[in-house]
């Protein structure tokens, strides 16, 4: 992980040679960057991408392979660190960007999902292939299904099918689809339209997002209302408002 004097957190999967696949090691590691960028208050935002021509290709098959002899005790200790790792990243406070520069496989598509915008080259790949291989897309399936929707779920966990970008574009799952050339200021774009709006807004702004897709129209009603009611307490909230009127930036602007 490189941190720049902006707050700006890149994050590579570097195992190009497996395709960045996802091994035991890969996921304790990415445990770890997801919790020191959740305490490190200086990081605002974070790049996700994968070193070489994939962008992930899900789940090391070696590593699979290993678990298949141990007990079932200790293969869903195994397949829980998997589950742990995608929910910390889901759940993570500060905004990622997903940098798809290749292609996107099985696990690797539940990577892309728990992002909060995926920008994606014109070339890339994707597929659920678990089925393909006697799997389930178990663990990955609750960001998937949130990204895509059951319809396009269902049309895609249960034939293994390779779809392009456009397509990734047009169920959800990317949001914009550049040229190999354009990607890096595309994410550019984005990280400095991030960095104009204020750190704590957008954590909370998060937590709303999922709040409000799972709970009925009266527990909303309750939540939105303390919601921005608390918002105006904040110091971020104050100055936000005072830059607007005096026609300033704002501090963390």
């Amino acid at each position: 992980m490189d941190i720049d004097d902006r707050g700006v957190a890149y994050v590579t999967f570097n195992r190009p040679i497996v395709h960045n696949a996802m091994s035991a090691d890969f996921i304790q590691e990415m445990q770890h960057i997801c919790a020191t960028v959740e305490l490190d208050a200086a990081v605002r935002v974070v790049v996700l991408t994968g070193a070489g021509k994939t962008f992930c290709a899900g789940g090391d098959l070696k590593w699979m392979e290993s678990n298949i002899s141990k007990t079932r005790a200790q293969r869903v200790e195994e397949t829980s660190k998997l589950a742990k790792m995608l929910a910390a990243l889901n759940n993570l406070s500060k905004p990622i960007i997903g940098r798809i520069q290749g292609p996107a496989y099985g696990g690797g598509v539940g990577m892309v999902s728990v992002c909060d915008i995926n920008i994606g080259v014109e070339t890339a790949k994707f597929a659920l292939t678990e089925v393909k291989l006697g799997l389930t897309p178990a663990t990955i399936s609750p960001y998937v299904v949130k990204r895509i929707g059951a319809a396009n779920a269902r049309r895609n966990f249960l034939n293994a099918r390779v779809f392009g970008a456009t397509e990734a574009k047009t169920i959800g799952l990317l949001t914009d689809v550049v040229t190999v050339g354009e990607l890096d200021q595309a994410i550019e774009t984005e990280v400095k339209m991030i960095l104009k709006c204020a750190p704590g807004a957008i954590a909370s702004t998060k937590k709303l997002i999922d709040y409000v897709d799972t709970h009925t129209a009266e527990e909303n009603a309750i939540y939105t209302a303390d919601n921005l009611a608390d918002a105006w307490e904040t110091e971020e909230g104050k100055e936000g408002i005072e830059a607007f009127l005096n026609k300033r930036k704002a501090s963390w602007a």
